[in-house]
This record gives C-alpha cells, sequence and structure tokens, in this order.
C-alpha cells in the first residue's frame, strides 16, 4: 500500500447474514460450523420431483399414488392417453347404441339407428383433441348436438361435452370457459322450441352438467395453481439460501483475509525494524543486537500464536477451538510497547470520559485494527530518521470515540510499496463502515508525516 495522496470513504454496512443451515440433510454440531461452509456452499444435486410425498392415510394414500402415476403417464404420452380416453367413450358410445339403452331416455325412440350410431361417434371420437383444440372439437359437436336435440334421440354421449369444458376450466381464460358454455347451450335452446316437453327437461340436467364441469376445473385449476406457486416459492427460497451461503462465506473469506493481513503486516514489520536495529547495532553494542534478537523472537511467537488461533477456528472443531478473545483498547498499551521495541517511539493520549458501558468487542476491534494498521504503514513507508515518532490519541465524545493516528515521518525514496496490493487503508475503511464509522488517511499538510482518523460511533444508528 502506497502513502500517497490522501483518501476518505463512507462505505455502506456489509452484510452479516449467515446461512442457518445446508441443503436439506445436513446437520450441524451444536454451537459450530458444518464442514464446508468456509468456501464451500452447497452445491448437492437437485431433485427435479417437485411431487409431494403422499401422507400417511390408510385410505387417500393408495388414492393418491394412484393419482400420480396417472398423471406421470399422462405428461409422458399425453397422446396415448388421449387415444385410451377416446376409445373408452368411443366403445360407451357405440354400446349404448347397441344395446338400446339411448331408447330409454330418448323423446322420440323411433329415431334411426345409424343416425344415432353416427351423432355417438361424432360426440365421442373429437375427445382425442379436446386438449390441443377444445374450442374446434365444441364448434364440431355443436350441430350434432342441435340434431340431437330436434330429432328427441337425446343420446347420452352428449354429456361427453363436458369433458371438453372441464378441459377448458383447467387449462383456458375464463373468457374462453364462457364461449363454451354459449357453444353446449345455443343448441339446446333452439332444440327445446321443438320439443313438446317442458324445456327444463332437455336443457335443465345440461346446465347443471355443465356447471358442474366448470366449477370441477375451476377448483382443480386453482389447486394447480397453488402447487406451481408453492414449488416457486420453494425453488426461490433454495436459491436464496445456496446465495446467502455463498454471501456467507465470501464475507467470511474477506474478514479472514483482513484479519490475517493485519496480523502479519503488523508482526513482519516490527520484526524487520528489529532485525534492521540490531544489525546496526551488532558491531557496536553486542548486548543491543541480543536485545533485537530476543525481541524478534518474542514478536514472532506472538504472531504464530495469533495465527493458529485465527485459523485454528477454521480446522479444528468447535469444542477444541481457541476461545482466546479478540483484542481491545484494553490491548492497546501492549501492542505500543511493541511498537516502542521495533524503534518507533509511541505516545498514546487519551481525551474526554469513557461511556458507563464500554464498547462493544466489534468496535473495539475495530480501533485496535487501525491502530495497528496506521502504526504498521509508519514502521514500512517513513524514512528512517531519529526525530521519526508517531502519536496516538483517543477522544470520547458524546456516542462518538475519534482515533487520530499521526506521525511526522517522510516518504522513503527507496519505498517499494507500490508493489502491494494497496489493501491496508481499505481494510480499514471496511472495518469503520460496519459500524457506521468514517475513515479519513493521507497526508495533513505540505509538511512531510501521516495522518489516519477514524470516527465510529458507538451505537447502532436506528437504520
Amino acid at each position: 500500500m502506497t502513502r500517497t495522496g490522501a483518501g476518505h470513504a463512507v462505505d455502506g454496512r456489509t452484510s452479516d447474514e449467515r446461512a442457518a443451515d445446508g441443503r436439506k440433510g445436513d446437520e450441524r454440531p451444536a454451537g459450530g460450523r458444518a464442514a464446508g461452509d468456509i468456501g464451500d456452499p452447497p452445491t448437492g444435486p437437485r431433485t427435479d420431483d417437485r411431487t409431494p410425498t403422499p401422507g400417511g392415510f390408510p385410505l387417500t394414500g393408495p388414492l393418491q399414488r394412484l393419482t400420480q402415476r396417472v398423471r406421470a403417464f399422462d405428461r409422458a404420452r399425453p397422446l396415448a392417453w388421449d387415444g385410451l380416453l377416446t376409445a373408452f367413450w368411443v366403445l360407451f358410445a357405440v354400446l349404448d347404441v347397441s344395446t338400446g339403452g339411448w331408447r330409454t331416455v330418448a323423446v322420440d325412440p323411433t329415431v334411426s339407428g345409424h343416425l344415432v350410431l353416427a351423432m355417438s361417434a361424432a360426440f365421442s371420437a373429437p375427445l382425442l383433441w379436446r386438449r390441443r383444440r377444445p374450442l374446434t372439437v365444441l364448434l364440431v359437436m355443436a350441430p350434432v348436438s342441435l340434431v340431437n336435440v330436434w330429432t328427441g334421440a337425446m343420446i347420452q354421449a352428449s354429456f361427453l361435452q363436458e369433458i371438453v369444458v372441464f378441459n377448458i376450466a383447467v387449462r383456458q381464460p375464463v373468457r374462453t370457459l364462457a364461449w363454451a358454455g354459449g357453444i353446449v347451450l345455443a343448441p339446446l335452446v333452439i332444440g327445446s322450441l321443438r320439443s313438446p316437453d317442458p324445456w327444463n327437461t332437455l336443457f335443465a340436467p345440461h346446465l347443471y352438467a355443465l356447471a358442474f364441469a366448470a366449477l370441477a376445473g375451476i377448483v382443480v385449476r386453482t389447486r394447480k395453481e397453488y402447487t406451481e406457486a408453492l414449488v416457486d416459492r420453494a425453488d426461490r427460497l433454495e436459491r436464496e439460501r445456496d446465495q446467502q451461503a455463498r454471501l456467507a462465506a465470501a464475507a467470511e473469506r474477506t474478514r479472514i483475509a483482513r484479519e490475517m493481513h493485519d496480523i502479519i503486516g503488523h508482526n513482519l514489520s516490527v520484526i524487520t525494524g528489529l532485525a534492521d536495529g540490531g544489525a546496526y547495532a551488532a558491531a557496536k553494542s553486542p548486548e543491543r543486537a541480543a536485545q533485537a534478537l530476543d525481541a524478534i523472537g518474542t514478536t514472532s511467537r506472538q504472531a504464530l500464536a495469533e495465527l493458529r488461533r485465527l485459523l485454528g477456528v477454521l480446522r479444528d472443531p468447535p469444542a477444541e477451538a481457541d476461545r482466546t478473545p479478540q483484542p481491545t483498547l484494553d490491548d492497546l498499551d501492549a501492542l505500543l510497547t511493541g511498537v516502542r521495541a521495533a524503534g518507533l517511539p509511541v505516545r498514546l493520549h487519551r481525551h474526554g470520559t469513557p461511556p458507563a458501558l464500554p464498547p462493544t468487542p466489534g468496535r473495539q476491534l475495530t480501533v485496535y485494527r487501525v491502530v495497528q494498521e496506521a502504526l504498521t504503514n509508519t514502521l514500512k513507508h517513513a524514512s528512517p530518521d531519529p526525530s521519526l515518532a508517531a502519536e496516538v490519541t483517543l477522544v470520547y465524545r458524546s456516542g462518538v470515540l475519534e482515533a487520530l493516528i499521526s506521525d511526522n515521518g517522510a516518504p522513503r525514496s527507496d519505498d517499494d510499496a507500490s508493489a502491494g496490493s494497496g489493501q491496508g487503508i481499505t481494510g480499514m475503511r471496511e472495518r469503520a463502515s460496519l459500524y457506521d464509522g468514517t475513515l479519513e488517511a493521507g497526508r495533513p499538510g505540505p509538511a512531510t508525516g501521516w495522518r489516519v482518523r477514524l470516527l465510529l460511533p458507538l451505537e447502532d444508528s436506528p437504520s
């Protein structure tokens, strides 16, 4: 990260969404993560069978399973199913004619048998196209229905029109259903004008059958649309759950990368400063060189301990993971002691009265990491000079904590920070934005030096 130019950013609050569960069947140990949570969102196979499992009721279970098999056969071979249904009704119509059963309800039993057979076939055969061309099928049946009423044959096959009406109610708009009702009833109205019997003996049975078929189709259609809506909602929830898992994994990776950057960057900078100082003092003051080596060992062990704690959370089971708390404001003195040992004089000032309730652990960690990163940048990028020094100032105001970290150093002439990724200030701003805070970083003026200013609300905003 290069110390050039001033920057100021106010980022929006980052989401801490966590996926509560993985896919169905995943079990999480109590109080911990399931294997593969970090960077490995659920990608198990999905099933395309959205048919609900039949209930455990002894009577409805077999019926539901039979209905599912029939529907599955219909979806797989619709033409074969239509052919079977049409053949059944054609056979039924032919048997009604051959046995003379139609005469029991006929107004005029003397109608020619050939005419009755032709009308029965005309009512039943077009059912093969009832789903593809339902209105056309009704229009073909309409003149046959008129002849049926006009001659007084009144064959039972005329009620097969209601099957077409049912299909229209299930699949077509309501306007089409209204047209279908008109096509079915119009021949009955015309034919009833010629019949000597009261009109309701011809018209009423078909009207009731039409109403029943239409209502049954509407009920089936409503249930079908409701089921599709539930399936669609389940699909969307599953996609959202997978997306939340991916977001949670990405957020966790970002948090871990930020922590590792702070830990490794700071401690390596301290070690580098100690090593340079020890090499300089080795020839003139072996005791100072030995002290530098001791400080390098201490800093290295601290860095390794922090890395083990951070990575142990990912590797170890929850019961075995290290539960060492994250750094707080009380650990600033230890941090500054390590920085002073690396050769950078640092003074700490506190102003104002701390609130009765201390800041949340997350806010304290944010202040600690910002101070750590700012001092690390001073060690890395400031030109070595005997007068180089830094100051850390914490100011408590009403509902706000201000942290000001400044130094008086000039940039190194051989600074190779441009080769870095520039994630230090970005990470500090991200930490500040988590709590609606702001962070400014840059030179305070034309003079040398560098300043980082953090403003962090101590309470969450209503939003």
